[in-house]
């Protein structure tokens, strides 16, 4: 085994052992809080879909390209290639949607009460399980039509072209065919992105008039709610910058190997690291501002049921 390839066997390893424990370590904090009763936020129904989705992404992708790095040959039938990248796509699509529903939801949710937005305030809550559910429903059907252009590395096919991930292989049979297939799966990422960096730029507008507004006020009542909003509203903030980051970087590769009529290892090992980049980091970013997610809160959850947060 080349240096070279221990180097990236070790990185993807990394990513994809620490991403999972981060993203399981996360998910049993949520789940804990549910069946315990306590009193949590309407967001954590959509962090627990971007935790699964997060989750699925890495092993779905890491674990594939960590042996394949290795040299460990993965001998895939189509099908079965077909249906790692189905669940790959359809986890990358639901957690950018989450991200995005986490960021207009929370624009909402700290929209001042003289705003266009104060009217749903109270509404926004009930739509969470219905708009995660159409998430899913959504990029089931968008990427019903992926499957069709995988196939496994060692199968012979009369093809044209085909990019070689390692473990699995997308045909393209023509280039303007696979523009437009690239086109047709990035329509829902650029709308998602919109609606996110939107809603970002209404939150960081939001906060720094809601500063203005309140810097002369120091009761302690207002001071602890705004804290609390404001450690939010930071959070999702960091998580919408650390998506938009490494899916640009991600969707530079991708397009760079749509478009080459030879694959390019360094190339395809440097677009699966940055799109599993937002999986393995965000558990940790969340968890870094939920003051929830220490040993006191654990402690009070198992001890204390009804404990309010």
């Amino acid at each position: 085994m080349a240096t070279g390839d221990l180097v990236v066997g070790m990185v993807f390893l990394s990513q994809t052992i620490l991403g999972i424990l981060g993203n399981f370590s996360l998910l049993c904090h949520y789940l804990l809080l549910h069946f315990t009763g306590c009193r949590a936020r309407c967001t954590d129904l959509i962090l627990r879909h971007l935790t699964i989705a997060n989750s699925l992404v890495i092993i779905t992708k890491g674990v594939p390209q960590t042996m394949a790095a290795f040299g460990l040959k993965y001998y895939s039938q189509d099908f079965r290639c077909s249906l790692l990248f189905f669940v790959q796509r359809v986890a990358r699509g639901v957690s950018m949607e989450s991200t995005c529903l986490l960021s207009v939801f929370q624009a909402i949710t700290i929209s001042p009460q003289n705003s266009m937005w104060a009217v749903l305030k109270g509404k926004a809550p009930r739509y969470i399980v219905p708009s995660t559910t159409v998430c899913w429903i959504l990029n089931i059907l968008i990427n019903t039509i992926f499957p069709l252009s995988v196939i496994g590395k060692w199968m012979d096919a009369n093809i044209t072209r085909k990019t070689d991930y390692g473990y699995c292989s997308s045909v393209f049979y023509h280039k303007l065919i696979a523009s437009l297939f690239v086109a047709w799966l990035s329509f829902s990422d650029i709308l998602a992105l919109g609606l996110m960096l939107w809603a970002s730029g209404s939150m960081v507008s939001i906060l720094y008039r809601h500063k203005q507004r309140v810097q002369h006020i120091h009761t302690t009542r207002h001071s602890t709610r705004s804290s609390v909003e404001s450690r939010a509203t930071q959070s999702i903030l960091v998580l919408v910058s650390t998506f938009v980051f490494f899916y640009a970087l991600s969707s530079i590769c991708q397009i760079c190997l749509s478009f080459l009529n030879t694959s390019s290892r360094l190339m395809v090992s440097m677009s699966a690291f940055f799109t599993m980049c937002f999986p393995f980091l965000s558990p940790f970013v969340l968890m870094s501002y939920d003051s929830r997610v220490t040993r006191f809160s654990f402690l009070c959850s198992v001890f204390h049921p009804h404990c309010s947060l």
